[in-house]
């Protein structure tokens, strides 16, 4: 079913706006559907309630929202006049970046908590940066705009998790399902080259893997196997772009047991050979 549900992807590199209204919006009111790309939301008036990954969330004035590649999304609710900018890389260029141990931070930072709270100070500094970005985005010639995207991408991810670790409550207003999902997904950083195995994961949780496999579905809206071959898969996708090293020798780095398996572990995921990625255009 999941497969089936519309996709919502960018045109360009990135790009940064304002021009967020309640009709735009309401397009998306009911009717679920997946982000290819990856959006960063700053709402400084208006709420906004929605469904993300099976989870109900309520992006009120004074909060950013990271709503991560993958991320299955449906708006429920508009109340009052908005006011919101986003910031947004299309799925092209994610792909194609050499930097996705960024994109795995955030994704480990934001896992089950994508709405950040922002003091008044906290909200000027955010807004005056998106109005920065949006004077970069509709003035520099689009060769710079391409130019300055690597950098850009870097500094928005390491800024959120920047953000994400000086929350000094944080674990206290995570709950407990919450935790065993951020726990999960940080192991999955740590060992996703090494293992690939869910039941081996919920055993260093301590739970069982049927219970791991609920929690994680319920908060984030992907299955375990689907957050760890993502983690393998950019790491894949990383190498045969930016490095010169042999198919056989990323299947070595990622520890599969031979080319071949690696070989038909990134077709399932990518839908072409790690080759035919590789000489993608």
């Amino acid at each position: 079913m999941d497969k089936e549900l519309p996709k919502i992807d960018l045109p360009e590199d990135w790009l940064a706006g304002t021009d967020i209204n309640k009709d735009l919006l309401g397009l998306y009111t009911n009717f679920p559907v997946r982000l290819k790309c990856e959006i960063f939301v700053l709402c400084i008036e208006g709420t906004v309630e929605a469904t993300l990954n099976l989870n109900k969330i309520q992006v009120k004035p004074n909060s950013l929202v990271t709503l991560i590649p993958g991320s299955i999304f449906q708006i429920n609710r508009i109340d009052g006049d908005l006011k919101i900018y986003i910031l947004g890389f299309s799925s092209n260029y994610i792909e194609e970046n050499h930097q996705s141990h960024f994109l795995v931070e955030t994704m480990y930072h934001t896992l089950g908590k994508p709405v950040y709270s922002l003091n008044e100070k906290g909200t000027q500094m955010m807004e005056n940066y998106f109005k920065l970005l949006i004077d970069l985005y509709e003035n520099l010639p689009d060769k710079i705009k391409k130019e300055v995207a690597s950098n850009l991408y870097a500094d928005v991810h390491k800024g959120i998790s920047v953000m994400y670790q000086s929350m000094s409550n944080e674990k206290a207003n995570l709950s407990k399902s919450e935790m065993i999902c951020r726990n999960f997904g940080q192991l999955v950083i740590q060992h996703y080259q090494n293992n690939r195995n869910v039941s081996w994961y919920a055993e260093k949780l301590g739970i069982s893997h049927a219970h791991l496999c609920t929690i994680v579905k319920q908060i984030t809206g992907h299955t375990c196997v689907e957050i760890i071959a993502s983690m393998v898969i950019m790491d894949a996708k990383s190498q045969l772009k930016s490095t010169h090293l042999s198919i056989q020798e990323i299947s070595d780095s990622l520890n599969f047991a031979n080319m071949s398996f690696f070989g038909k572990y990134f077709k399932r995921n990518v839908g072409m050979s790690p080759l035919e990625y590789r000489n993608k255009g």
